[in-house]
């Protein structure tokens, strides 16, 4: 990603971390490295309103509301984690429309998730927390609290992520048999994990034991409501350790009260503190206040698992958890990261050596690991329209702010294609314009090299100040601009001359110490033989970040 600037400013070298809510330790020491970080133990939504736009950076958990209002005050923010696993808590649209990354932290309460899973289920299932009540009433009621074993039992598993996969494996050590159902999981993947895919209906129908591991979005709540839960045997067990609003609490009392379901065992609510729930006056009912994430391994974990990925975006890096940026692993990001910047270089260099009004853009590249392409196209586009427009663009808007401005951006790629090559082809404008072009070369020594200038052949590399002309090719021409640079006293340090036959039309690059300033141009544009000129200024950081 490029490097920050301040408003009004340069970068100040130092990021701004506001904290939230309590995290563990040792993600707090992962965020000191380098940076200043503010950690509260609790924040109201006006106080954070008040302090927001100081940030470049704010860690939360669940108890911090990140609104549109919220980021739309936080003028500097550059990325928002979230110390946990869902982001419903943060309006990741606004995030992603100002070109803020989202992180989260997947993996680090997959364990304890799915271990309170199992810790509900068997208490569901042997009555342990009415039997432990009884006994501490003084009573030794053996017969009445018979319990039911979960080997040769069915459990069906909706949300096949990392979470369900685990309490899926667990479920098998046990002797159950699984079924389940993803949108996103391909069946194969499923039947290796020996989970036996099915559509929801037929989950539904089949299972003794249900348990649902989707995050909770517009699609999924209220997913298992009166239908669903009429499907299912009258003897099932129905668990929520996901996210509340999933399951249909007025459904699921309902079929609870009348004896339509075994039981249920709840972990999170729709609405918390739930402490006036109906469901927990059921005797059918085993309920926890949001445990799922309460252990000191998982907060923990967590807190170096959103720090670190805060802390990456910081420097630049690419992290798997982000959820509104393509994923990359840190191999992926090596093969990735030169064309990133190649791609920025040529929006840049189009747009301020072409000039003129954008049309739809294709990003030619070749064939990159996992999404890398999508990065490769982001930077193009930033590269295009960043300084043209007044949005924030970066890699995590820049597609959206393309549509917003009427640009349609498409990637082609190629398995033949050099791998390290990158064009961008720009379409017309509007009718009698031509489709132009500029094309590039990341060398192995980071170097970035022009080799294609609105069709013209090129080889140089790129410098942080050029001037390009577009001219018709005669003797005399190349000294009389030599002559023009020499009297503004800038200094040519290399040159090049792109042509496609003699005495035709042809492209001059010349890459100059300083800025070319304006009245130099005006006396190069005022060579007959010249049709442009144009000067091209280059982030010193985007050509260096490579070597």
């Amino acid at each position: 990603m490029p490097p920050r600037r301040m408003p009004g400013g340069e970068w100040d070298g130092v990021a701004r971390i506001l904290v939230t809510e309590p995290i563990d330790e040792g993600g707090l020491e992962v965020l000191r490295r380098g940076h200043e970080v503010v950690a509260l133990g609790s924040c109201t939504p006006r106080e954070l309103l008040e302090h927001i736009p100081a940030f470049d950076a704010l860690v939360v958990r669940s108890a911090t509301d990140v609104t549109a209002e919220v980021i739309a005050a936080g003028r500097r923010l550059q990325v928002i984690g979230r110390a946990g696993v869902g982001v419903n808590n943060i309006d990741v649209e606004a995030a992603t429309a100002r070109g803020i990354v989202v992180v989260n932290a997947p993996d680090g309460n997959t364990i304890a998730a799915t271990e309170q899973t199992f810790a509900l289920l068997l208490a569901l299932a042997r009555h342990t927390p009415d039997a432990v009540a009884s006994l501490r009433a003084g009573r030794w009621e053996r017969q009445r609290f018979m319990g039911t074993e979960l080997r040769g039992k069915t459990l069906g598993v909706i949300g096949l992520g990392r979470i369900g996969q685990e309490v899926a494996r667990r479920a098998q050590a046990f002797g159950m048999d699984v079924c389940g159902h993803d949108p996103f999981l391909p069946a194969e993947r499923a039947e290796a994990l020996g989970i036996r895919f099915l559509p929801i209906p037929d989950v539904l129908g089949r299972a003794d034991v249900l348990t649902v591991h989707t995050p909770l979005t517009p699609q999924t709540r209220g997913m298992i409501g009166s239908a669903e839960l009429a499907r299912m045997k009258p003897s099932a067990l129905v668990l929520n350790c996901a996210r509340g609003g999933i399951i249909d609490e007025a459904a699921l009392y309902e079929a609870l009260a009348a004896g339509r379901l075994g039981g249920a065992a709840l972990d999170v609510f729709d609405r918390e503190p739930a402490t006036d729930s109906p469901l927990l006056r059921l005797p059918n009912v085993v309920a926890t206040p949001h445990l799922g994430a309460s252990t000191r391994e998982a907060q923990s974990a967590s807190a170096l698992e959103v720090a670190r990925s805060v802390a990456a975006i910081l420097a630049g890096d690419p992290v798997q958890t982000a959820v509104n940026l393509p994923g990359l692993s840190e191999r992926e990001w090596e093969q990735v990261q030169p064309l990133v910047r190649l791609g920025e270089l040529l929006g840049r260099v189009y747009v301020q050596a072409m000039g003129g009004r954008l049309g739809d853009v294709e990003v030619v590249a070749p064939e990159l690991p996992g999404r890398g392409g999508e990065w490769v196209a982001a930077a193009a586009i930033r590269g295009l329209m960043v300084g043209v427009v007044d949005d924030v663009v970066n890699l995590v808007n820049a597609r959206r702010v393309a549509a917003a401005h009427g640009i349609r951006v498409t990637l082609a790629t190629s398995p033949s294609a050099d791998p390290r090559a990158l064009a961008l082809r720009v379409a017309a404008a509007s009718a009698g314009e031509a489709a132009r072009s500029v094309g590039g070369h990341a060398q192995p020594d980071g170097t970035l090299r022009l080799t294609d200038l609105d069709g013209m052949p090129v080889d140089l590399a790129a410098a942080r100040f050029m001037l390009v002309t577009r001219h018709d090719d005669r003797p005399g021409l190349i000294g009389r601009v030599g002559t023009v640079l020499g009297r503004a006293g800038v200094n040519i340090a290399a040159m090049l001359v792109g042509r496609r036959s003699v005495r035709g039309a042809a492209v001059m690059v010349l890459c100059v110490d300083d800025a070319v300033p304006p009245s130099a141009l005006g006396e190069i544009r005022a060579i007959g033989e010249v049709s442009s000129v144009h000067s091209v200024e280059l982030p010193a950081s985007l050509l260096d970040a490579g070597r």
